[in-house]
């Protein structure tokens, strides 16, 4: 899978070269190109933003420069993802919906952001991580590329990315590891038994009390099967939900 970023700030992207996504460009399963706006400035000093319309405070990114940027990496299964706060959030369905795109081309705005003329011309969909605003669009670019390389086919084990949260509508069950005891707490029992039944049936509770209280709200679009309701009902009768 291709990412095409355009940026101001192509240095901050080094961190993508390292962990999962740093391995998964060695194996040729995801390629994460890098192009610098600022290169296709055809003004002496590299100039890119200027001061907007109507006043305001701020810089404005100019279309042309944008625009020419776009157009060195653009290819007709292009996909263009701009990172605004004014997008629609990012989300599980998002992410997986994405994996399966060819080439991605996330463009990072800055400033007071990107001159709307090229926005309307270029941009398939705009994506925010939150409900907050940033000093730009690099980071949540970051996010994107992470989050979504996740899926690509031959990065995770199939059996890594089924138990994540929201990988099947309910956050994950709480993982445990060596020492057996910590700060006199011990790993539950049924970890140690070796009964790979009554483990999968713990570890389904767990998801479900742990979706119960932290994340509540995922509930009401999840189809509970029987012996799920029976357990959320005792979960409400015992522990209030955040």
């Amino acid at each position: 899978m291709q990412f095409n970023v355009l940026t101001l700030f192509p240095e901050m992207f080094e961190i993508c070269k390292s962990s999962i996504l740093g391995k998964a460009q060695e194996k040729k399963l995801i390629d994460i190109n890098v192009i610098n706006i600022r290169d296709f400035s055809e003004n002496k000093h590299k100039k890119v933003d200027d001061t907007p319309y109507g006043g305001g405070a701020g810089m404005v990114m100019m279309p042309d420069v944008v625009y020419r940027a776009y157009q060195s990496v653009q290819t007709e299964n292009s996909k263009v993802i701009y990172m605004s706060p004014k997008g629609k959030p990012l989300n599980q369905t998002k992410v997986e919906e994405l994996s399966k795109e060819q080439n991605l081309i996330v463009l990072c705005g800055h400033y007071e952001g990107i001159d709307e003329r090229v926005l309307d011309k270029i941009v398939d969909e705009e994506i925010s991580i939150g409900d907050y605003v940033l000093t730009g669009g690099e980071l949540p670019a970051m996010v994107l590329i992470d989050s979504v390389s996740r899926y690509v086919e031959g990065v995770l084990t199939d059996t890594s990315i089924q138990e994540e949260s929201f990988s099947k509508g309910l956050l994950e069950y709480p993982q445990y590891t060596r020492p057996e005891i910590f700060e006199g707490v011990k790993v539950p029992e049924v970890l140690l038994s070796g009964h790979h039944e009554n483990i999968e049936k713990w570890r389904k509770e767990k998801s479900l009390e742990t979706t119960y209280k932290k994340r509540p709200d995922l509930l009401e679009n999840y189809k509970l099967s029987n012996h799920e309701k029976e357990i959320l009902e005792k979960l409400k009768n015992e522990v209030p939900s955040k």
